[in-house]
């Protein structure tokens, strides 16, 4: 007997009892049926309620992106409503976006409607005004529009926690019922209502009798959708006979915002939909009896087992995690080649899924690393600034006192001279940290460069070949020049040790536009117009991993003693401070290339640069107020002030300070740390002081900060960047003793 006979009578054998059982399973389904539908009214409520809650949360995110556009921040109402009149017509679900004064009055609107309307009597606007980083919903007619509408309400407030304007959205109830009716297929009616009972949004059918604005407030139906924990859904006649069933969201989030939905069917419908699938299953079961029959007869003439077992084969490789492999051709026609060829993009699908996953953790990794190295590098350069301040100053004063000795005025010279090496060494660190003080000003790169072309060539020497390319109309920049030179500097001393027995180097700057496809060193696209500087040369190259460590600082293949391990990360740091970027290729034996690209200025600034500080007198009388939190810095800063002949007042953090200002005498300087314990800074500390005292003048100093030093409005104050020289010292006193008060 064939394979194909024993198939054929196997199955006849097998599918009579499972036939009969299935045919009784059907109709106990029937009742099944009947009570899941009666459940999926429910949940149909809730999947309406969860789908609202989601358009809830997106509003709520487009809020907290136009609460950052400049262009709502304008008194310009017209301009305002048309900015909000573009956002609009891109959600098309809300009836309206508009902004609200802190009055309650109506300021602009996407709809132009130039309207006046208060709103202070509106639920969500007296919520929202108590409100931090989160909306505030109702659902209301909407008085622009007179439809049924859920407000959602942001506040928008200043960096000091005012409210500067409140943010409304009005979504379309309207349309959102009728998205989910034909989602539905109309076969469900769904009525929304406010917590008061009135009628948002009325069902399609014919037979509902309340309008929309109407109540339901006194009906069965609002007692069991009001309920908080009732039923999911319940069995209501309307004064008409006409029964229907009624199923309720229970979202908590959606009955906060006075919002019940609910979804409603026929009872005759329902039991006829079910008493229809029935007949329709039964007819199913013996239409698919009869041509599984056929179908097995033709299949088993056909060649399937090694079909099978080759798909079998594959299943088994990817249980096991091998993503490479694959069914060879040629496939079967028809499923089974079809599910061959699925089942081949599935795992090369996977294998490239896999690999994006890797480089992307990779890329992560890499940038988290750099961005730790950034904090530790940054902090541990603020302690040393500290530390070198003190020794920077005292070997000074060494200097000084041992004139007469020249062994020992030598070796003070050398401490000073260490100190100033060790704070060459911070300030790379607060490159590579990104927390570096720039100067940047608007310049021309190529000036910059053809400036500095006689330098490099010098500092390459003869055995190496250099070349200076430029591109034309070079667009704008703003750098700062000092650190743009160094970092140059560095990439050229870079270049030459890779060049020992001579080669090729080429300076390259050219505009250049960036696209998604352009990746930094830390493989993140940052596309726009950027000048770039490009240093090529013929070297000895990097392998792949010394080129994934380069920019980290204090890596370095050089020999102990000839490089600390800084330059590239410097340089890194500088692109990173100035807006820009860095891009890096090399391989080993074909050179390398480091390219640094700085943003387009939008447009040419017209200031002149500011003018030189005249030199000043390094000596005073004045009273000054000392505040900072270190004691060695604090007593050596005071020592300086007080040989310097001015009278000096101390404090070690802001508090004491101001408590000092409130019952010391005459006080005409204040001379403050940035950073400082006791939860007050300088800047702080500054526009407390200025506002006891008004004609007080202010001086900054500060190692690091973890932000730009922000000088309060109207306060003309200066910063001395430790650590600092006596000479430098007494010029900024004289400079900030000299200036204009407010």
């Amino acid at each position: 007997m064939s394979l194909r006979t024993r198939l054929l009578i196997l199955v006849l054998a097998a599918m009579l009892v499972p036939a009969i059982l299935v045919g009784l399973r059907f109709v106990q389904n029937r009742t099944s049926e009947i009570d899941a539908a009666l459940a999926n009214l429910a949940a149909t409520a809730d999947d309406i309620a969860s789908d609202l809650g989601e358009k809830i949360q997106g509003t709520a995110q487009l809020h907290y992106g136009l609460a950052r556009a400049r262009d709502l921040d304008t008194r310009d109402k017209a301009a305002c409503s048309a900015f909000l009149s573009d956002v609009r017509e891109e959600y098309p679900q809300f009836t309206g976006i508009l902004t609200i004064d802190p009055d309650g009055s109506l300021f602009c609107d996407s709809l132009r409607t130039n309207r006046t309307l208060d709103l202070n009597d509106r639920g969500y606007f007296k919520e929202v005004k108590n409100l931090q980083g989160v909306v505030a919903v109702e659902p209301v007619f909407g008085r622009l529009t007179g439809l049924s509408v859920l407000q959602i309400a942001y506040p928008v407030r200043s960096d000091t926690g005012a409210l500067k304007f409140v943010l409304l959205a009005s979504f379309n109830l309207n349309k959102f019922a009728e998205f989910h009716h034909k989602r539905l297929l109309g076969e469900k009616d769904i009525l929304l209502v406010d917590a008061k009972g009135t009628v948002l949004v009325a069902p399609k059918g014919g037979g509902w009798s309340q309008p929309v604005g109407g109540s339901i407030a006194g009906s069965d139906l609002f007692r069991f959708a009001a309920a908080p924990d009732g039923e999911p859904f319940r069995e209501i006649t309307d004064g008409g006979g006409r029964t229907q069933i009624w199923g309720v969201a229970r979202s908590p989030s959606i009955r906060k915002a006075g919002l019940i939905i609910m979804v409603g069917r026929s009872k005759d419908g329902l039991v006829a939909a079910a008493n229809r699938r029935l007949y329709e299953d039964l007819t199913i079961l013996a239409v698919a009896s009869l041509l599984l029959l056929g179908g097995l007869w033709i299949l088993t003439t056909v060649s399937i087992g090694r079909q099978v077992g080759r798909l079998a084969a594959m299943a088994k490789s990817l249980g096991r995690g091998d993503l490479s492999a694959r069914i060879p051709e040629p496939h079967p026609g028809g499923e089974l080649g079809g599910l061959m060829t699925l089942l081949n993009g599935t795992a090369e699908s996977l294998e490239q899924q896999r690999a994006a996953i890797a480089d992307l953790s990779h890329k992560l990794s890499q940038s988290q690393k750099m961005e730790a190295m950034g904090q530790l590098t940054g902090g541990v350069a603020h302690d040393f600034n500290n530390l070198l301040t003190v020794i920077l100053g005292n070997s000074e004063h060494l200097a000084d006192r041992l004139a007469g000795n020249k062994e020992l005025h030598r070796i003070a010279g050398d401490i000073a001279t260490a100190a100033e090496r060790g704070s060459d060494l911070t300030r790379s660190l607060l490159a590579f940290a990104r927390k570096q003080p720039l100067r940047p000003r608007e310049i021309d790169i190529a000036e910059q460069v053809i400036g500095m072309e006689q330098l490099l060539r010098r500092t390459l020497g003869e055995h190496i070949e250099c070349r200076f390319t430029f591109g034309p109309d070079l667009w704008p920049v703003s750098v700062d020049p000092g650190q743009l030179t160094t970092a140059l500097l560095n990439l050229v001393l870079n270049a030459r040790d890779a060049m020992p027995e001579g080669g090729k180097l080429t300076v390259e700057v050219h505009n250049s536009s960036l696209c998604e496809s352009d990746l930094d060193v830390n493989g993140e696209p940052r596309p726009g117009d950027y000048v770039m500087v490009a240093v090529t040369d013929t070297g000895s190259g990097m392998t792949t991993e010394v080129a994934g460590r380069a920019l980290e600082p204090f890596f370095t293949t050089k020999e102990v003693g000839k490089g600390t391990g800084l330059g590239l990360s410097m340089v890194y740091g500088f692109a990173q401070q100035s807006g820009g970027l860095v891009q890096m290729q090399s391989e080993p034996g074909q050179g390398s290339v480091v390219r640094l690209f700085f943003p387009r200025l939008a447009t040419q600034s017209s200031e002149d640069p500011p003018p030189a500080e005249q030199t000043v007198t390094p000596a005073g009388h004045e009273t000054i107020l000392l505040v900072e939190d270190d004691d060695m810095v604090r007593a050596y800063v005071e020592n300086e002030l007080r040989t310097l002949g001015y009278r000096v007042i101390t404090a070690s953090n802001g508090p004491a300070a101001v408590e000092l200002l409130r019952r010391t005498g005459d006080i005409q300087l204040l001379f403050t740390d940035v950073v400082m314990p006791g939860g007050m800074f300088g800047p702080e500390l500054a526009r407390q002081a200025t506002a006891l005292r008004p004609d007080l003048k202010v001086l900054f100093t500060s190692g690091y900060s973890q932000d730009p030093v922000r000088t309060p409005d109207g306060i003309n104050a200066r910063i001395l960047t430790k650590p600092f020289r006596r000479q430098d010292l007494a010029a900024m006193l004289r400079s900030a003793l000299s200036s204009r008060s407010r």
